[in-house]
């Protein structure tokens, strides 16, 4: 029976519409028309410009014959043109793909047949690669040609993407989803072993993960954000949406270079940026050594592996300030943050840096986040004790893995998604990752957490990098294994170093072995444990 709230109160164009972030640009080209809302090298447009450009985009894919519900594909580094897409794909009615600049030839063409993709606009840079990935490819896309800094198209495309836009109507109408669960994007996990999976996100969930993050993040208007993070990763966190929602202002970065990074964050005036550990040491390395501080803070998201304590106090040295995220491909990237409470105020720096290495708390448009048992599915209690699977439910959660079925349904089972990372929940309701299900080290029956040895390796003044792995020891069944990649060219000292974890943790819990040198990383730039783990040998002390 109809409730008095539900009687002749219907729903209609008038007071209900799709959430989509389609309407960031639209509201900002009306409010800031001619306010530069992104820097790239070569050029700068404002709103107006910016959404006349996507408009035309939309109207060019329509005449190659994109329809709705296709995929386009995009292999350009961070640019006005990526960006542009995020838009203009989504109002020709297609789903974005945005593929991984550093994905070989094999994987790029397993996803472009998985996904189907209809159009493929790639950057001449990465032709020879794109060649390549096509032979395995049954039905070939249309190829559009993103001609910059390597020159034209050698002759594998259709059509350059200058010359599509500007044979296309800005004032073309562009297409609005009729249904905010319909899909946006879609996004390919880096997976170590096997083919990537294709994650689908909904023009509901981008919305509301592009505000989420802008909130969390404290953006606004005067927002300048430089893309240190690849776009096409969870596009871009969602800050491809984000920014444009506020009216701020994107600065575009084609490759990870500290000095061009420093000299963006100066003339730019530089307010916001994101990256991976990885991007973050970079930086801590080459301008500490150089002495350069920035002439104002700027904001940092740290994603990726909990950041060391030393590496968030170094960073604040720089002019940094770190706000920690956790997330994945499938929650649109960001889930958690660790919010900062007024009461750490009285902190020392040490203290403090760990509270702010925590993966802390949920984001806005994820409803819940627990810590349970992965056997039995209960939930653990938050006495920081504890340690269980996160698990999470909410808005920004994919709608799942295109044609994988059973995968989706494993990942949702219970009602929750299941992530695979272990943690605790302190009673303050503040999570703590320790590590992946397959990353703990089960020693002599004792549960040794991975990411915590490395926090104890990253306090020493000579390492860069530092992973840990299980290694297989004939006392023990297990033992900590560590990797090291040194901030300087000098050999590695072992015995230093192990003596050195030895008078900072407990002694079931020091690297029994370690081993200097570069760490190998996926396309993420995360690295990859499962090669560390086939590199460990033979042990070489196995005393408690």
């Amino acid at each position: 029976m109809t409730n008095k709230y539900e009687q002749d109160l219907p729903q209609s164009a008038a007071n209900h519409s799709p959430l989509t972030p389609l309407a960031f640009l639209r509201r900002s080209a009306a409010v800031f028309p001619d306010k530069i809302a992104v820097i790239d090298d070569d050029r700068q447009f404002d709103y107006r410009t910016l959404l006349a450009r996507c408009r035309q985009l939309a109207a060019g894919l329509g005449g190659l014959g994109v329809q709705d519900a296709d995929t386009v594909a995009v292999l350009c580094p961070n640019s006005h043109e990526m960006l542009e897409a995020h838009y203009g794909v989504a109002m020709a009615g297609a789903v974005l793909n945005a593929l991984n600049t550093r994905l070989d030839a094999a994987t790029l063409g397993f996803i472009l047949e998985h996904g189907e993709a209809r159009v493929l606009c790639y950057d001449s840079e990465y032709e020879a690669v794109v060649e390549q990935a096509l032979s395995s490819v049954s039905q070939r896309p249309r190829l559009v040609a993103i001609e910059r800094d390597h020159g034209a198209s050698g002759g594998l495309a259709d059509i350059s993407y200058e010359a599509l836009l500007q044979g296309a109507e800005a004032s073309a109408e562009p297409l609005w989803p009729a249904d905010e669960w319909q899909a946006i994007t879609l996004n390919y996990t880096s997976g170590t072993t096997g083919n990537p999976k294709g994650v689908v996100y909904h023009h509901r969930g981008a919305w509301l993960a592009a505000m989420s993050n802008a909130m969390a993040f404290e953006m606004s208007a005067d927002t300048v954000y430089l893309w240190t993070l690849p776009m096409f990763h969870c596009n871009g966190w969602g800050y491809t949406w984000a920014i444009t929602a506020v009216g701020g202002t994107h600065v575009c970065l084609r490759r990870i270079d500290s000095d061009l990074i420093y000299q963006r964050i100066e003339r730019h005036g530089v307010t916001h940026l994101c990256g991976a550990p990885v991007v973050m040491n970079t930086l801590i390395n080459d301008l500490g050594a150089q002495g350069k501080t920035l002439s104002a803070p700027a904001r940092f998201a740290l994603g990726g592996a909990a950041p060391p304590s030393t590496v968030i106090r170094k960073a604040s040295e720089i002019g940094f300030r770190i706000t920690h995220l956790y997330g994945l491909t499938e929650t649109y990237g960001p889930s958690t943050l660790c919010v900062p409470q007024a009461n750490w105020a009285h902190l020392e720096n040490d203290a403090l840096a760990e509270k702010m290495a925590r993966q802390g708390v949920i984001n806005f448009a994820i409803d819940e986040a627990r810590i349970a048992d992965p056997q039995s599915g209960q939930a653990l209690p938050a006495d920081g004790i504890s340690l269980g699977e996160i698990q999470l439910r909410g808005n920004t959660v994919m709608k799942g893995y295109l044609k994988n079925p059973e995968t989706t349904a494993e990942a949702f089972e219970g009602g929750w998604y299941h992530t695979g990372d272990l943690a605790v929940m302190h009673p303050d309701g503040y999570i703590e990752i320790k590590d992946r299900a397959k990353d703990i080290i089960i020693s002599g029956g004792e549960n040794i957490s991975s990411l915590e040895v490395e926090e104890i390796l990253y306090r020493h003044p000579r390492v860069s990098e530092a992973a840990v792995v299980a290694m297989v020891d004939d006392k023990w069944g297990e033992v900590p294994c560590a990797f090291v990649q040194l901030r300087d060219d000098g050999p590695g000292d072992e015995r230093a170093l192990i003596e050195f974890c030895r008078t900072h943790m407990a002694g079931f819990k020091v690297p029994k072995k370690v081993v200097f040198g570069e760490l190998p990383k996926t396309v993420t730039g995360k690295v990859r444990k499962n090669v560390l783990r086939d590199r460990t040998g033979p042990t070489n002390n196995t005393s408690s």
